[in-house]
């Protein structure tokens, strides 16, 4: 993730870079279920409204729940398919917040009534994020089912009218980036104190969609629309606040906005930025899916590091026999094509592994998803570039290898 606006209030207000700092342990994002009342185009593990057997019962959560606590884990998000269909969501998120986790919640909202938001009130989580894909129809569209962006809307006012820390989540496709502006000014209006824009990576629905994905002007025209809101905000002295997902390859382009706009900045960004360091899949991040495999982050669904029934997440993540771990963990990592010549390496760090993996069967290949132009990533001559499908590329699956 990609704190866009804790970026340009520093450019208004510059504290020095101070010492790197490593979290103790990976942010754990954990999908307790897999049952979903939605059917979203972009779903990366293809949930649906059935039962899905052998998810870890109430004890084996508490057991991992303890390994992750010895093991440091700072932060919980606790997710789906839709966490809140789970009869025992509560007891689980009640336990996280007596064991001193960060515990967020990630919701489709639409089953968020008066009492089901005190009940989430009562458990005082830290955060709770809900995505909104466009405004009315076009939500709609994009879950599956009529109703459902009014029901969401509901829940998070009924959220944010409990004090409840709530944000909008938006994943981007060419087929909904028209909707941002009005769900930038929804965001405002409403006083949600957060949003966050996710880029399509190619994992569970949204590979079988990823001729969708935004072509890399629209996403440009995307990233220039909310670094203007972000930096307005930011001057405002507002605590509002922008975050990306999914595309590290934002920092730099922000990097690059601040040379055309703020100058005397940029080499103080450049420091933070590097010191933020990108792409932290398989090492700040991980991801425990229903069944207790664990993942390097929740866009991995189709590769298991090992199986919390069967071994402590503590000694899965830091097993580095395995390739893919080995690999994500290197500093720097080992990648190739455009990422692995790109001037500004340190600060995305190969950006999204996934979408290089989808489409060309090699982890280790360039990111189809980077925006940049050549002569922005410091490229003297042109390369040609792995397309995707949205770009009339290849739509076969590519064989996976590692």
């Amino acid at each position: 993730m990609f704190r866009l606006s804790h970026y340009l209030r520093d450019i208004g207000e510059p504290a020095p870079a101070g010492p790197v700092r490593q979290p103790p342990g990976p942010v754990v994002i954990w999908n307790l279920i897999r049952r979903c009342n939605l059917t979203c185009k972009h779903c990366y593990s293809i949930s649906g409204d059935v039962d899905f057997p052998n998810e870890l019962t109430t004890g084996e959560v508490f057991r991992v729940m303890d390994d992750l606590k010895t093991f440091r884990v700072p932060v919980l998000i606790l997710s789906g398919g839709e966490p809140l269909m789970r009869r025992d969501i509560f007891e689980i998120s009640r336990r996280a917040k007596e064991q001193r986790f960060y515990v967020g919640l990630s919701s489709n909202g639409t089953l968020i009534d008066a009492a089901l938001a005190e009940r989430i009130s009562d458990i005082g989580y830290d955060y709770v994020g809900i995505s909104l894909d466009g405004i009315g129809a076009t939500h709609d569209r994009f879950r599956g089912r009529a109703g459902a962006y009014d029901e969401a809307l509901g829940g998070l006012r009924l959220l944010r009218d409990r004090g409840i820390k709530v944000g909008v989540r938006f994943t981007m496709t060419e087929d909904n980036a028209v909707e941002l502006p009005r769900l930038l000014d929804l965001v405002e209006r409403e006083g949600f104190p957060k949003f966050y824009l996710s880029h399509l990576v190619y994992a569970g629905r949204g590979n079988k969609n990823r001729g969708t994905d935004a072509a890399w002007q629209t996403t440009r025209d995307v990233m220039d629309m909310v670094i203007e809101r972000a930096w307005r905000w930011a001057q405002a002295g507002s605590e509002m606040e922008i975050v990306t997902g999914n595309n590290d390859a934002d920092a730099i382009y922000l990097l690059q906005w601040a040379g055309r706009n703020v100058p005397d900045a940029v080499e103080s960004l450049r420091e933070k930025l590097v010191r933020w360091g990108g792409n932290s899949s398989g090492v700040n991040v991980a991801n425990i899916d229903n069944l207790g495999n664990v993942h390097p982050d929740t866009m991995w669904w189709h590769y298991n590091l090992g199986n919390v029934k069967q071994r402590p997440f503590s000694e899965i993540w830091s097993d580095l026999s395995d390739p893919v771990m080995a690999g994500l963990k290197r500093r720097p990592r080992q990648i190739g094509g455009r990422c692995g010549a790109c001037a500004h390496f340190s600060i995305c760090n190969g950006n999204t592994r996934v979408r290089a993996l989808r489409m060309t069967g090699n982890p280790w290949a360039e990111d189809p998803g980077c925006y940049l132009t050549d002569a922005e990533i410091g490229l003297a001559q042109p390369v040609e570039r792995v397309r995707t499908s949205a770009y009339r590329g290849a739509r076969h699956e590519a064989p996976i290898s590692y």
